[in-house]
């Protein structure tokens, strides 16, 4: 890694979930307890397939977030069950949807400290997707909304998103830099449109954010956030 790469660089993106604060790890839970409450009608693979098949379905019509999954479970749970799911199981799921809701915010390591050094020589922006409502709530929570000079939540991550609330903001891509744990939806997109991205995984991701095509695009990967304090 070269320190030219952040050459330049007058704005950073951080993405929230799994990036800032866990997140994808209560969607795997849920979804190990989902499966086991639908035990008697299939398997746990067969479930899975559906439940993932139903959420690509919803998305345009719910968008991202636990409010959508649990929707989505719902929907999945009267199908496998050919309409037969009882009251007390819908209540179950619906349980296991306001449990996610009511998680508290883990912070990953190094969030604070990396935030707290940037954020007066940057200007710092949080850029996530998924429900506005359970994000700020996340946010609340987190401690971390003083740092940022902006918040937005978007329903989409694509590059024309990107580009839109740049241009919206008055920020020159060229001078942006986006953080974030998800290729399809953090990195990619900010190449598209002339930015840079840096990607910091996290140890498990949703289907549906990871790439489907080989990648050829070069980007920079840390293992933690506080890494980037060895060039910023």
């Amino acid at each position: 890694m070269k320190e030219s790469f952040f050459q330049g660089v007058k704005v950073i993106g951080f993405d929230a979930d799994d990036t800032l604060w866990v997140n994808e790890t209560f969607f795997r839970d849920a979804e190990k307890e989902f499966c086991q409450m639908l035990s008697d009608f299939e398997t746990e693979n067969k479930i899975m397939q559906e439940l993932f098949r139903i959420e690509m379905q919803n998305l345009e019509i719910y968008g991202y977030g636990i409010k959508s999954f649990t929707l989505s479970m719902i929907e999945c749970a009267l199908f496998v069950s050919n309409q037969k799911l009882s009251p007390v199981i819908q209540n179950k799921i619906l349980g296991l949807g306001k449990d996610m809701l009511n998680k508290p915010v883990e912070l990953l390591e190094g969030v604070v400290e990396t935030l707290e050094s940037v954020h007066s020589q940057y200007r710092i922006l949080l850029l996530t997707k998924g429900d506005l409502l359970d994000q700020q709530r996340k946010l609340e929570k987190s401690g971390l909304s003083h740092y940022f000079h902006h918040v937005e939540v978007l329903s989409h991550k694509k590059a024309k998103d990107y580009l839109d609330l740049l241009t919206h903001l008055n920020i020159d891509p060229q001078e942006f830099l986006m953080i974030g744990n998800s290729i399809q939806s953090d990195i990619l997109p900010l190449y598209e449109i002339g930015a840079r991205a840096v990607h910091i995984p996290f140890h498990t991701t949703w289907i549906h954010e990871q790439p489907t095509a080989p990648i050829e695009q070069e980007f920079p990967v840390f293992s933690q956030m506080k890494d980037l304090l060895n060039f910023l």
